[in-house]
C-alpha cells in the first residue's frame, strides 16, 4: 500500500494547505500518518480559521477537520518517522513552519532521504518551502540548488508583516522563504500572475500557497499513481 506522512506545525499551519491534502489524499488507496516536531497537537493559525479571511465554508471545514481527524489528534514525533516506510512526505505551509519544522533538523533529514531516495516524493507547500533553503543533499550541498521551485512570494509577504518584520500577532518573521530559497540557488517562480502555482521537479513538488492547495495534492496523487476511492 502507498504510504504518505504529513509534517504539521505546531506553531500555526495555515488550515487549507493541510487539510485539503490530507482530504484529498485519505480519498485515495494511499494510507496517511501525520508527524509534527515534538509529537504535541498540531496548531492551525487562527487567521487560516477565520471567515473573514477565508470565508466560512473553509473557515468551518479546517474547524472540523482540525478537532476531529484522529490522525491531526495523535501525531507521532518526526524524529520516530522513517522516510523508507513512506512513498511520500507532504510539508503543509503557514507562517508557523519557519518556528519549527523549517528548522528542524528531522524534517530537513526527512525531505533530504525522501528526495534522494528511491522514488519518494515530497510534496512543500507555502512557507514549508523554506524548509528547502535549510536543507542540504548527501554530499552537502543545498537540496534546493538548481532546482525550479515555487511558494509564498516577497510580494505577498509585504502585505503581512510591518516594517520590521513583525507578523500580525507580535511575533518577528525570522526570514523571508523568497530570499532564502534563492540566496540557497534555487530556480524560483511564485508564477504571481497565475490563479494557481505548483511546480515539479523529479520527485519534488512545490506549490505556492492556499489557493495551490488542492492543485499541489492532486499533483501529488498523479505522481504516486493511486487510486482514488472516493
Amino acid at each position: 500500500m502507498t504510504s504518505v506522512l504529513f509534517v504539521v506545525s505546531e506553531e500555526g499551519y495555515w488550515g487549507e494547505e493541510c487539510v485539503d491534502p490530507l482530504e484529498t489524499l485519505s480519498e485515495t488507496e494511499a494510507s496517511v500518518d501525520v508527524a509534527t516536531p515534538s509529537g504535541g497537537k498540531p496548531v492551525v493559525d487562527d487567521r487560516s480559521i477565520d471567515p473573514e479571511n477565508v470565508g466560512e465554508e473553509t473557515a468551518e471545514w479546517v474547524k472540523d477537520v482540525h478537532a476531529n481527524d484522529q490522525r491531526l489528534q495523535n501525531p507521532m514525533p518526526i524524529a520516530n518517522a522513517d522516510a523508507d516506510q513512506y512513498d511520500a512526505v507532504v510539508f503543509p505551509g503557514g507562517h508557523g513552519t519557519e518556528w519549527d519544522v523549517n528548522q528542524d533538523k528531522h524534517a530537513r533529514q526527512l525531505l533530504r532521504e525522501t528526495v534522494e531516495g528511491d522514488g519518494g516524493k515530497a510534496l512543500v507547500l507555502c512557507h514549508a518551502v523554506g524548509l528547502l533553503a535549510f536543507t542540504r543533499d548527501s554530499d552537502g550541498d543545498f537540496l534546493v540548488d538548481g532546482r525550479d521551485v515555487t511558494g509564498f512570494p516577497n510580494e505577498w509577504e509585504e502585505g503581512i508583516v510591518d516594517d520590521h518584520d513583525r507578523m500580525p500577532d507580535g511575533r518577528k518573521l525570522p526570514y523571508w522563504v523568497e530570499d532564502e530559497v534563492k540566496a540557497a540557488g534555487g530556480n524560483w517562480d511564485a508564477e504571481l500572475d497565475a490563479d494557481e502555482s505548483v511546480t515539479v521537479d523529479g520527485d519534488l513538488l512545490t506549490a505556492r500557497g492556499p489557493e495551490s492547495s488542492h492543485a499541489g495534492a492532486t499533483a501529488l496523487v498523479e505522481a504516486l499513481g493511486v487510486t482514488r476511492t472516493a
